[in-house]
């Protein structure tokens, strides 16, 4: 056995320490790091499937060139040509670069030095637009710089923790056990801020379910509640901060009394009371945020509006105190570091004179920018307009991601140049052709050997345990070829990751003198194998001075004065208003076992257990009055996509709100693109669209049949039929419906999975509208077929446990044509960290398990990352209920 390597998740922002070991042929045993300090060994669902996701099926393995394989020389031959004639022919700034916070910092470090400092293009921007760039504004306009306070350990400390628009249950369930666990040792008191009752909100001691985009009113609110009963922290307001008198004036107009707030925001009088004394007379709150304040028209608003309510009081740098960023990405935070933002410099410099002079000195740069490049909303605009003429995407997938992506899929054909570095072959962007494609196979996770840094900004390693298969190459050593290609030998002649560490580190602590929040000075002159070692750690780290665990501790900000400031918010509202056409609003976010487009967790078969298809989340009301049914088909639409997903009723959202996945792609499903749907209004500070509140419709679709093809290889499906595919034990799963009858769909399917030589067992009862087939091999079960009417939907769950065992016997084979299972199964799976069913926890607490412990200790639920404990404590409720 090869030997374990520590290394960091790459998935959420948690940053999370992996402990990998290969096996020898292309994958690797998954276990949590019990030294890292963001996580002490615990993995979530996603995290611990590592493992499953490694394999090398659709990856892209060899460069090419309009769709035909070539060699690297001849793909970086053509990439740096035509990025020369381009920028000859239409200038620098028409050519841009659009990043990943899935990137390492040290290819993030290359791609901004190569176009800002070299090409001559300030257009590098990064899918960290959408997720965390609201909150980098409202950090540098309170702080003067992007600085995020706090670490993990106030958490730990906190009397109270806020949520604002975070499902940290399941989107950052290693550190909402952290704050479950500090609930249950020093009674910590939960609340949670959202306009849906997420699974975070189900555990909290307080929920408040405000109306989209009302957040500032609520914390104005706050603001006057704070400074007119005595909470003001009077010695730090008039020591160390500045605007207090403009901010509060203009709260008071947006929020001059309870009353007030209770209008704009929809809660209760007695709720917001009840919060803001909480919050008054706790010392120690933590205000955690993330993407439903960040992606909003107002996002900025939203974080100044929160960190304005930590400032008066004085909350901030101390311990268990504090606003908190919770970041959606593994390198977003890294990719703020070196400027992968376009309106960011590098070392979190910006373009004050001065300071791109000295970029400009430190790296030799003959073509440094000036000013800011387009932000991403406004890049693809550009795109689409014929402004931006080659385009470099690299581990990111905006065809999905991006709103209005229907208008972004059409902008790219028109591209001069379209250049993308990815690791899979079936990426929507990957599919993409403009007039030249280059295609180039980049490392994934557990090939690649870099840093990354976390939401407390800790940078850890992420280490190679793989070999790179094919000819799959780093970002950083692609990135520096074209740019020696282009002339520029000497400024990109970096031997290893390692040596671009140090130079990125050089430049943090280049004329710094403290003046600048990141400093990596101590790690400048790291050498190669301490760099291979190096332990998980939090900037600043200056040449002088240890790390700073918490900043602002002192007072002293990052500004001219070095006072903080106080932030006079707008009034709140949304870009669009329900109503008319589209009387819903949709909000949008993740689920607990996928991430973003699914191009890593889609391969995954535990993690496609828990949410198998693309769902939208109706009110109950809502559902009654448009003939919405569970498991039925609606059709969601905006004023710019549609999508067709299945209906799941719950009270979660409330009436005239929907709530829909942004993770399925056009691999996994016929039209499920959340990006498709949203109009995605900028904020007009950071520029990070409104992905959580676009006006929509929805209708129910009548399909006439629906069904299920199992089969060990993935099938293409018909065009017209609506369906979901997922990795399933054995091979792919897809659930289908369509407008067709039972004799056309048989027609249709069996010509899909069936080859020469196989055999097929077949029931058929067309005049009711049914039929089912198993296609074999000798006994090798291949593929497995039902179709039923709408009404009668065959069971996937129970086919699937079935079609797990590539040689049925008998009484498998006979319940495979008649649809009913062999043996009692598992049901849908709650906990996929154990592959935990429904079935087996609902007879576990049937059996005597009356709490979350209980069940954990007779079946395992729910011990390990604990994301599955809501649905297990609402199964609880409901099992209770039903025995009363």
């Amino acid at each position: 056995m090869t030997a374990t390597v520590r290394t960091t998740c790459p998935y959420c922002g948690v940053g999370c320490g992996v402990l990998a070991t290969p096996d020898g042929q292309g994958g690797a045993g998954i276990a949590g790091d019990p030294e890292h300090p963001a996580n002490f060994g615990r993995l979530c669902s996603k995290g611990a499937a590592l493992g499953e996701t490694l394999s090398l099926e659709d990856r892209l393995l060899h460069p090419a060139l309009n769709g035909a394989r070539v060699s690297w020389d001849a793909a970086l031959g053509t990439a740096a040509a035509e990025l020369q004639r381009i920028a000859e022919a239409h200038g620098p700034e028409s050519i841009a670069f659009y990043l990943s916070g899935q990137l390492l910092t040290e290819d993030y470090y290359v791609a901004n030095k190569l176009a800002k400092g070299f090409v001559g293009t300030p257009h590098v921007e990064t899918n960290s637009r959408l997720c965390m760039s609201s909150a980098v504004a409202a950090h540098r306009r309170a702080f003067g710089s992007d600085t995020v306070p706090g670490c993990y350990e106030d958490l730990d400390e906190a009397d109270l923790i806020v949520l604002v628009g975070s499902n940290a249950a399941w989107c950052h369930p290693v550190l909402f056990r952290r704050m479950a666990d500090a609930k249950a040792k020093r009674g910590t008191h939960l609340v949670v801020i959202d306009p849906r009752r997420t699974q975070t909100a189900q555990e909290a001691d307080m929920f408040l379910g405000l109306k989209p985009g009302s957040d500032v009113a609520l914390f104005s609110g706050l603001l006057v509640h704070l400074a007119d009963h005595g909470f003001r922290d009077r010695a730090f307001v008039e020591e160390h901060t500045a605007g207090l008198d403009t901010a509060l004036d203009r709260a008071r107009q947006i929020a001059p009394d309870l009353a007030a707030v209770a209008i704009a925001t929809g809660l209760a009088p007695q709720a917001i009371s009840a919060f803001y004394d909480l919050f008054a007379r706790t010392r120690r709150v933590v205000t955690a945020f993330s993407m439903g304040v960040n992606q909003s028209m107002q996002g900025t608003d939203k974080g100044n509006a929160i960190i304005n309510c930590h400032l008066v009081t004085g909350r901030i740098g101390g311990v268990g105190q504090g606003p908190f960023s919770l970041t959606g990405q593994p390198n977003a935070m890294g990719g703020r570091e070196v400027g992968g933002l376009s309106n960011m410099l590098a070392a979190h410099m910006h373009f004050a004179p001065e300071e791109v002079d000295r970029v400009r000195r430190y790296w030799n740069a003959p073509r440094i920018i000036t000013g800011e490049g387009m932000k991403a909303v406004a890049l693809f605009e550009a795109v689409r307009a014929g402004r931006i003429k080659a385009l470099w995407v690299m581990g990111t997938n905006p065809l999905v991601s991006m709103p209005r992506a229907d208008h972004v899929r059409e902008a790219i054909q028109g591209l001069d140049l379209l250049i993308v570095s990815d690791i899979m072959a079936n990426a929507d962007t990957a599919r993409a052709r403009a007039r030249t494609t280059v295609l180039l196979p980049a490392q994934g996770w557990g090939e690649k050997d870099g840093t990354v840094t976390n939401s407390e900004r800790r940078i850890s390693r992420q280490r190679r345990f793989l070999d790179s298969p094919g000819e799959a190459r780093a970002d950083w050593a692609v990135l520096a070829e074209v740019g020696r290609r282009l002339g520029h030998g000497k400024a990109f002649a970096w031997p290893s990751a390692a040596a671009v560490f140090r130079e990125h580190a050089a430049l943090s602590a280049f004329e710094n003198g403290g003046t600048r929040d990141f400093d990596l000075g101590a790690l400048a002159d790291l050498s190669d194998g301490a760099y291979a070692a190096a332990s998980p750690v939090q900037w600043p780290l200056p040449k002088r001075g240890g790390p700073k665990p918490r900043l602002f501790s002192d007072g002293r900000f990052f500004t001219f004065d070095r006072r903080a400031r106080f932030v006079a918010v707008q009034p709140p509202g949304l870009a669009e208003a329900a109503g008319g056409a589209h009387p819903f609003v949709l909000n949008t976010g993740r689920v607990r076992d996928h991430w973003h487009t699914m191009t890593r967790t889609g391969k995954s078969q535990r993690l496609s257990a828990h949410r198998a298809v693309p769902f939208v989340e109706v009110n109950p009301e809502d559902a009654a009055f448009h003939g919405l049914t569970v498991g039925g088909i609606a059709r969601v639409s905006t004023a710019h996509g549609a999508a067709e997903l299945e209906v799941m009723v719950t009270d979660a959202v409330a009436p005239g709100h929907l709530f829909m996945p942004m993770h399925w792609n056009a691999t996994y499903a016929s039209a499920a693109r959340v990006g498709a749907l949203a109009r995605g209004v900028p904020d007009p500070v950071s520029g990070q669209p409104e992905l959580k509140a676009t006006p929509a419709a929805i209708a129910a679709v009548a399909y006439r049949a629906r069904g299920f093809v199992l089969s060990r290889e993935a099938v293409p499906m018909p065009e017209a039929w609506w369906w979901a595919r997922a990795a399933i034990p054995g091979g792919w799963g897809v659930q289908f419906a369509t407008h067709d009858g039972s004799r056309e769909v048989a027609l249709a399917l069996r010509g899909l999975v069936q080859a020469g030589g196989y055999e097929l067992a077949e029931y058929a009862d067309h005049a009711r509208g049914r039929y089912r087939c198993a296609v074999y091999d000798g006994t090798r079960l291949v593929a497995s077929i039902a179709v039923a009417p709408t009404e009668a939907r065959p069971d996937w769950e129970a086919a699937k446990a079935l079609f797990a065992a590539p040689e049925p016997e008998a009484p498998e084979r006979r319940a495979l044509l008649s649809g009913r299972a062999a043996t009692e199964g598992a049901g849908p799976t709650v906990c996929a960290c154990h592959g935990v069913g429904l079935d087996v926890i609902t007879a576990t607490i049937q059996g005597g398990a009356g709490s979350v412990e209980a069940v954990g200790a007779a079946c395992k639920a729910g011990t390990n990352c604990g994301s599955c404990i809501p649905e297990i404590r609402k199964l609880l409720t409901g099992e209770t209920a039903k025995a009363a």
